[in-house]
């Protein structure tokens, strides 16, 4: 993209710090929308934030300014988003399975979407969802493959090699987790889908959702490593 005639025209120590500045401005904005996406509930609040950000670092990067590039912001972000909203909501399901919260937002997915979360709720010795496999599921991706993605994603956007060569890994796992839960929820439909208002149309909306990590991982063995950093 062609530099502004503003910004070819200043000294390197002014276009960096600006650089600089229009992108910490730029994350503060990603940062906040992201954290309310992640948190689900509160993902209406967070989108416009979000978008927000985006605009900002476009804008920037309009104007001429060395900011990140905008494939490595969206992937970092929507990575970070992605294994947020899982984290967040297992979580609950785990150790708030008896909060007004969890009543109103676990069960009423259960009840339109995957009656793991509705049938016999609360029934198992750690409370919450009694869908076969989800306990497992919930357990072993959150102490392994969302916090590893959280963290690979963060130096991702910090543009350190480590973080690329991570969220290959984890993207790869993440490809591996989708053909578990889709095995799961093929294997135990009589449960999952049983009363639900909106059964396997319903599983296959939200699970294009998940497949972010697909998409993802054609760019992150295509793209030129040497724009990170060790």
């Amino acid at each position: 993209m062609r530099p502004s005639a503003a910004s070819a025209t200043l000294p390197l120590d002014e276009h960096m710090e600006e650089s600089r500045l229009a992108q910490r401005q730029a994350d503060r904005w990603l940062i906040s929308g992201s954290i309310l996406i992640g948190t689900a509930a509160l993902g209406i609040f967070g989108l416009p934030l979000f978008l927000r950000g985006v605009w900002l670092l476009r804008r920037a990067q309009q104007n001429g300014l060395s900011v990140r590039p905008m494939m490595v912001t969206l992937l970092g972000y929507l990575v970070i988003i992605d294994a947020a909203i899982n984290t967040v909501g297992w979580a609950l399901d785990l150790i708030g399975s008896h909060t007004l919260l969890a009543r109103v937002l676990l069960n009423g997915w259960g009840h339109m979407f995957d009656a793991g979360y509705f049938w016999h709720f609360n029934e198992l010795w750690v409370g919450g969802a009694s869908g076969p496999g989800e306990k497992a599921m919930e357990v072993g991706m959150i102490l392994t493959v969302f916090t590893m993605r959280i963290a690979a994603a963060i130096g991702f956007l910090q543009m350190k090699r480590w973080g690329q060569q991570w969220m290959i890994v984890t993207c790869w796992m993440g490809v591996v987790i989708w053909v578990l839960y889709v095995f799961n929820m093929t294997m135990f439909a009589d449960v999952r889908f049983a009363g639900t208002i909106f059964p396997v149309v319903g599983w296959w909306l939200y699970d294009i959702f998940y497949i972010t990590p697909f998409l993802a991982i054609p760019y992150l063995h295509t793209v030129n490593r040497e724009i990170f950093t060790d």
